[in-house]
């Protein structure tokens, strides 16, 4: 017999809203409490004030596109929390630097190639492709973490009011975990599927960039990932090591966002105040 799945015993009153059942496994496995309709940036700022009273932690949640009257993945229930591991059998050093060698590779040997008659992209001096420079193939190591500028709980209020405003059909949702990053896996979001299946590696490494930068998961759409930042890097040599490790965690952002290398990625990142990942 299904039990009925827990909801969140908050103090702060909930909008109308309900339990989401994964969509694979055991039907009782309910990793996710979404509100029906749009939440306000300021009852998630009140609810993430409660979490360590509760142990719920919100998250302002986003669709598929302008089109998805589903709310996928979220009202969808295409949540998978079983076929996760946990945070904690993952080292962030080691994945930053096996995902590097691998994307960085992998775009060296596609910029390689000359397509459609065209000459092959620019190479630096090693030989790596001129994206990766000045690091090439080589791995060049996690940036030193700061003492945030500002509380990392107020950055993040002020993200999500950012976010809302940019976003007013986003709604709020509430999961059993003890930081952002581990709501990321205990919801079972498969948002960097096409690069691995296991999100519970990315949960270690946004693990890591909280401690060292004070960031904190705000906002989670189909295969994004928004996070608030209280010390960001501030001179180019830390950005570039913090851009090294945005690329190692989801390549696309250089192989098909708008900064073509690191180096302008880089510039991008110095004092920014918050950080967005999106997998294709």
């Amino acid at each position: 017999m299904n039990k009925e799945p827990p909801s969140p015993p908050l103090g702060t009153l909930l909008p109308p809203g309900r339990m989401i059942t994964a969509d694979e496994g055991d039907s009782d496995v309910a990793p996710l409490w979404l509100s029906d309709d749009a939440a306000s940036a300021g009852l998630w700022a009140r609810l993430r004030a409660e979490h360590a009273a509760t142990g719920w932690w919100p998250l302002l949640l986003d669709r598929l596109g302008p089109g998805d009257d589903e709310f996928r993945p979220w009202a969808s229930g295409e949540l998978y929390p079983q076929d996760m591991s946990s945070p904690e059998d993952h080292s962030p050093a080691e994945l930053l630097a096996a995902w590097w060698e691998k994307h960085a590779q992998d775009s060296h040997t596609h910029d390689s190639h000359t397509q459609d008659g065209e000459d092959a992209a620019p190479q630096s001096p090693d030989g790596a492709p001129a994206a990766t420079a000045p690091f090439g193939l080589s791995w060049p190591g996690r940036a030193p973490g700061r003492e945030p500028a500002a509380d990392p709980d107020a950055a993040a209020a002020d993200f999500a009011q950012l976010f809302a405003a940019r976003k007013p059909h986003i709604r709020l949702g509430l999961v059993a975990a003890d930081s952002g990053a581990d709501a990321l896996t205990a919801v079972g979001w498969s948002g960097p599927m096409n690069y691995d299946n296991d999100t519970a590696k990315y949960s270690a490494v946004v693990r890591d960039w909280e401690r060292r930068f004070g960031a904190r998961v705000v906002a989670v759409g189909f295969a994004t990932l928004h996070l608030s930042v209280a010390a960001p890097p501030t001179d180019k040599e830390d950005a570039l090591l913090v851009a090294a490790e945005h690329f190692a965690v989801c390549p696309d952002l250089l192989r098909q966002g708008p900064h073509p290398s690191l180096d302008a990625y880089a510039e991008h990142l110095t004092g920014a105040g918050h950080w967005e990942l999106w997998w294709d």
